[in-house]
């Protein structure tokens, strides 16, 4: 059984498919500041439901962002762990192109980042920009987008989508399977950030990983 994870935003997604991409049940829903006490039993209750359990997991899939820092570090560091002790392929998917992927008509896709500006992904562009969020309903006005919660509301997007990142991330990860793809590297593979953490004023030269 395949396994997706999205928690970039705080409208956190999770879905179950077959290995060959038949999808099995999915489940989204908004956690503004309890993903670390959510994301978890909320898997485990999607497995029972479908009367599975963590050791039937063939494969993970996560979203790796960009979007809330804290969503991102807590949601890579539950697939790892699965990953690790269930020794099986987790695969990363951006997680404002899965929401593009599970919504066909929208044309954008908006995350928070920071208190006053956004990641904005249009249809086609190969990554997201940094806009200000006050500028979201000038330059998306009239056009379908995928948005959570937290950005709907005052931000000019009434009528957005709510994100599912994870019901396209699942068959996703059957077509990277069936083309013998053994899955990123756990050691390396982290959240797409786009900019340092909340009072970090300037990074350190070289690479650095927040995760």
């Amino acid at each position: 059984m395949i396994v997706a994870i999205d928690a970039a935003s705080s409208d956190l997604s999770l879905a179950l498919a077959t290995p060959d991409g038949v999808s099995i049940g999915d489940e989204a829903w908004t956690s503004p500041q309890r993903q670390s006490a959510e994301l978890l039993p909320r898997l485990l209750g999607l497995l029972a439901r479908h009367e599975s359990g963590v050791r039937d997991v063939s494969a993970l899939a996560i979203g790796t962002g960009p979007g809330s820092f804290t969503g991102l570090r807590i949601s890579m560091a539950l697939a790892k762990g699965l990953a690790h002790a269930l020794r099986c392929p987790l695969y990363g998917f951006p997680s404002l192109a899965a929401w593009l992927d599970a919504e066909p008509d929208a044309m954008a896709a908006v995350a928070r980042a920071g208190a006053r500006e956004a990641y904005l992904l249009t249809r086609g562009s190969a990554a997201p920009l940094v806009v200000e969020l006050q500028e979201l309903g000038v330059r998306l006005g009239g056009v379908r987008v995928v948005a959570p919660a937290e950005l709907i509301e005052g931000s000019g997007l009434d009528g957005a989508a709510r994100p599912r990142g994870a019901a396209a991330m699942a068959p996703a990860t059957a077509a990277r399977l069936a083309a013998a793809d053994p899955g990123d590297d756990l050691a390396t593979l982290e959240p797409i950030y786009l900019r340092a953490p909340r009072g970090v004023a300037v990074e350190a030269e070289g690479r650095v990983t927040w995760l």
